[in-house]
This record gives structure tokens, C-alpha cells and sequence, in this order.
């Protein structure tokens, strides 16, 4: 049988990206922690280049673009799933993992335009070995000058800072349980249990594991908070190429999201 022919009939442009997102009310001086799933476009010429350079170009001028880069091979192996490992292997696993290098560390899971960005000139990466940030822009250093080694994404953190400074998550092509700057809701409701992470640095005296305390995070729960929102008209969407668009307020977000989970916590304590 004859495969199909695919016709491109919608391709994204980088001026078609930077209108639809100005029809979301983006003026380019906001801070935006972005979210990216290029597959869920039909087609983008010049690919995540083209969606780094729109919002760039649109944000030029006062704006922030802020960016999880989380490395996720440098963590601790006895919680890694897609693949297990054997307990056997935890130690000699430790101690091959590479010590966390802002430039040079992958940065797995986290999409094209998350590569493509973080390698820009004038981008700045936080510090922390697994869930580290990277932002360009107006407030880049403030959001990323200091972030906590334990509980990476709590107080002290950039998404802490892009809570303060009233930022706001755009979603390209996925869905809330993308957005990590819910993640705080849950270290300010005291609803998850605290676990011992682990990861590779680089110290003065050599490379070392190092261990620290963080959350069992988990994000499912924010795609009802995203429909609990969206119920509320808290939420701007379009759509381009195909791909769904979404703008929202981070701190409304996360406002949300402890209201739930104080409320089933409550729930959960009288049932």
C-alpha cells in the first residue's frame, strides 16, 4: 500500500506564533514560565528555534522568560521508574552519574524549546543539581540567584519569586500537570510527605552525592485545579497549527491549588 502524502495546510511562523499570543493579552513585559510540547504542532518552521525566537522578540523589551531545565538523570536512583533499577545497582549507579554542569548536563524530558533556550546568549540557570531553572530577560537574575538545595521548589526558589512578582504560566501545547510552579502549593499546604533525594555536585574537593530533602511531588492533581480554573474563566486559550495555547496567572494558580488541598486535607482528617 501507498503511504499518504501529508500536505502542510496551517504552518506556524514565528509571526504567526507572536500574534497568537499577543491575542492572549501577552504584551511582552510580563514574566512568563513557559511550557513547551513542539509535537503538538502540525508544523513550525524552523521548529523550537522559531517558537525561542518569538518569544524573545516579543519579550525583548522588558519581559522574562523563565524555564524549567530539570535534569533528571542526576537524581536519586532508587526512585528512577522508566527504567526500574535493582537496589544492587543504586551505589554504582551514584557514582557514575556526572556532577550537574548548568551548560552541559541533559536536560531530558523537558522538550526542544527548553534545549534551544537555555543555550541563548544572556540566559541564566539556577544552581540547584536536578530541578534548576533557566530565564532571559528583565528579572532573569532575580529569579534564579538563589535556589534552595533542599526542597528546590519551595520559598526559595524561582518559582517562589515568579509567585511575588505576579508572573503568569504559558502552556504550549500541554496540559497543568506541565506547570511546575503549582509544585509550591504543595510545600505550603503540608500535603505530601518528605522524602531524602540525592544528587552529583562538584565541590572543591571533587565531585560528591549529595543528599537533601525534598517533597514526593506530584503533579496529576493540578489538571483538576486547570478544569476548577478554567470553571472560573481564570484561564486564556487559542489555538495555532493545531496546538492549544494557554495563559494563566501564576499566583491564581497556586492560590487555587492550596484552597483544594487544604480542603480535601480537611476532608481526609474528619472522614
Amino acid at each position: 500500500m501507498t503511504e499518504m502524502k501529508r500536505t502542510v495546510s496551517d504552518p506556524v511562523t514565528k509571526d504567526s506564533f507572536i500574534q497568537a499570543l499577543k491575542s492572549l493579552g501577552i504584551t511582552g513585559n510580563q514574566i512568563l514560565e513557559v511550557h513547551s510540547q513542539m509535537s503538538s504542532f502540525g508544523c513550525v518552521i524552523g521548529g523550537a528555534r522559531t517558537i525561542v525566537d518569538g518569544l524573545m522578540e516579543l519579550c525583548e523589551n522588558g519581559g522574562t522568560i523563565l524555564m524549567p531545565t530539570q535534569s533528571v538523570d542526576n537524581s536519586e536512583p532508587s526512585d528512577w521508574e522508566y527504567p526500574a533499577v535493582a537496589p544492587t545497582l543504586y551505589k554504582e549507579i551514584r557514582e557514575a552519574i556526572p556532577a550537574y554542569d548548568a551548560k552541559t548536563s541533559n536536560v531530558h524530558y523537558m522538550g526542544s524549546v527548553v534545549e534551544n533556550f537555555r543555550l541563548r546568549d544572556g540566559v541564566i540557570t539556577s544552581s540547584h543539581p536536578t530541578y534548576s531553572y533557566s530565564a532571559w530577560g528583565r528579572y532573569a537574575r532575580l529569579l534564579c540567584n538563589h535556589q534552595s538545595t533542599h526542597f528546590p521548589l519551595a520559598d526559595e526558589s524561582p518559582t517562589a519569586r515568579l509567585y511575588e512578582l505576579k508572573g503568569y504560566v504559558l502552556l504550549i501545547g500541554c496540559d497543568f500537570d506541565s506547570a511546575t510552579c503549582m509544585h509550591l502549593a504543595e510545600y505550603r499546604s503540608d500535603c505530601r510527605p518528605i522524602g531524602i533525594q540525592g544528587a552529583k555536585v562538584k565541590t572543591a574537593e571533587g565531585d560528591v552525592w549529595r543528599k537533601y530533602l525534598d517533597l514526593q511531588l506530584d503533579s496529576d492533581i493540578f489538571l483538576k485545579v486547570g478544569q476548577m480554573m478554567r470553571k472560573k474563566n481564570m484561564v486564556r486559550e487559542t489555538m495555532l497549527g493545531g496546538c492549544k495555547i494557554t495563559l494563566f496567572s501564576a499566583a491564581n494558580a497556586i492560590d487555587e491549588a492550596m484552597r483544594y488541598f487544604d480542603k480535601t486535607m480537611v476532608y481526609d482528617l474528619y472522614r
